[in-house]
């Protein structure tokens, strides 16, 4: 029997910075992990440079059920206090576009400071460690079955994550736990995941894969200006990443190939300017000229301005700037980052990231319903929420 104060269960960032929160208050803290090596996400986040937070952060960057949720943990964890954190180690680090905080060298420069303040925090880490079972005693104490060891405890901290990057060990035991005290688990599904085409769609851009443009998508309730890339499967891409935390299967989309003008307009100049140049020649300065013939009619692209009406130029801008893409459904958790869905926060304190109904149990990071769109929302979440059960727990 392995006694503590506090367990948590999962070596991510959220573990990592609840076990830490936790130790640091004197408490006697236990991680256990499953993987043979803590962190696997961290490590592989925003390309191996850690896109660790962000200079500007709001509830409006995530999405749940409960979009107020998140609000108390961010603000009594913010981005400077990460920041801070990172500093004291004299990790070097570089801002990138809208707000974008990223390790100068390696996401390992994040893990390593982690794990060092865990150490210094008086954490201990049992990995290969895998749970059997969990349960709450006559005494109130709860007891984990693992593997190797059964480990009793006051309190409990899940932080398993969500279902996202299986080959980085996702596990579905976090909502099997919450489930398991009666705590609801809302409806899971990939996010920040690239689109898979419909059949047509896919066999006619099927020779666009790589191409990476500037554009526009969005549905009636959320749009994004960034770049969309064609893969063999789908689009991917920033744009289409963010998009996908709020795209509902079977929903149609309305993308705008260029963004930056108004393209009918452009086109009577043109023709104006240029009259003998052809629609697919003058398309090409702006786009990339393989997207210009998958997405026009040769027998339009071919003819010169000076044959073309004004309301074949609408037309143009239409299938340029308008155009409606029904996505066939996603690329899955292989490839998402994120899980839309999970804990439910109405079953949770927002304060203390406490079950309201099991004293003594708490949830926080991916597993609980909030999820970040791209930029390192995601992290700060696991950082905050992950603090804010260390000082409870």
């Amino acid at each position: 029997m392995n006694d503590a104060d506090v367990m948590v269960i999962g070596a991510g960032a959220s573990g990592l910075m609840a076990a830490i929160a936790a130790g640091k208050r004197g408490r006697r803290v236990r991680m256990i992990d499953h993987a043979s090596r803590p962190g696997q996400k961290i490590l592989m986040s925003g390309g191996g440079r850690c896109n660790f937070t962000n200079r500007t952060v709001s509830a409006e960057h995530y999405v749940s059920s409960n979009p107020h949720f998140c609000k108390s943990a961010l603000s009594r964890y913010t981005p400077g206090d990460f920041l801070a954190l990172v500093e004291q180690h004299r990790i070097a680090y570089e801002e990138r576009a809208h707000g974008q905080l990223f390790c100068v060298h390696s996401a390992r420069d994040i893990l390593d400071m982690l794990l060092c303040e865990s150490r210094q925090a008086g954490v201990l880490l049992d990995l290969d460690t895998h749970v059997e079972r969990l349960e709450r005693t006559d005494t109130g104490h709860f007891q984990i079955v693992c593997n190797r060891a059964i480990y009793r405890c006051s309190s409990v901290i899940v932080a398993t994550g969500g279902l996202s990057v299986p080959a980085a060990g996702a596990s579905a035991l976090g909502y099997r736990i919450a489930e398991q005290f009666g705590i609801p688990v809302r409806p899971r599904s990939a996010g920040l995941v690239p689109f898979t085409l419909q059949p047509g769609d896919k066999e006619r851009f099927a020779t666009l894969a790589g191409i990476a443009v500037e554009a526009e998508i969005g549905n009636a309730r959320q749009r994004f200006r960034e770049n969309l890339l064609f893969t063999h499967r789908g689009v991917s891409g920033p744009a289409v990443l963010q998009m996908s935390l709020y795209w509902e299967p079977g929903e149609t989309l309305w993308i705008n190939l260029l963004p930056r003008i108004e393209l009918f307009a452009w086109l009577r100049e043109k023709q104006r300017v240029h009259p003998r140049r052809t629609l697919k020649a003058l398309l090409s300065e702006r786009l990339p000229q393989r997207l210009v013939a998958a997405m026009l009619p040769s027998e339009m692209a071919d003819r010169r301005l000076q044959t073309l009406s004004h309301a074949q130029f609408r037309e143009v801008a239409a299938m340029l700037q308008q155009w409606p893409l029904k996505p066939g459904g996603t690329e899955g958790y292989r490839t998402a980052e994120v899980t839309l869905g999970g804990v439910d926060c109405d079953a949770l304190s927002s304060k203390t990231m406490q079950a309201r109904a099991v004293p003594g149990l708490f949830f926080t990071g991916e597993v609980v319903d909030i999820s970040g769109r791209l930029g390192g929302y995601n992290l700060q979440w696991a950082w905050s929420s992950g603090w804010c059960a260390g000082q409870f727990a």
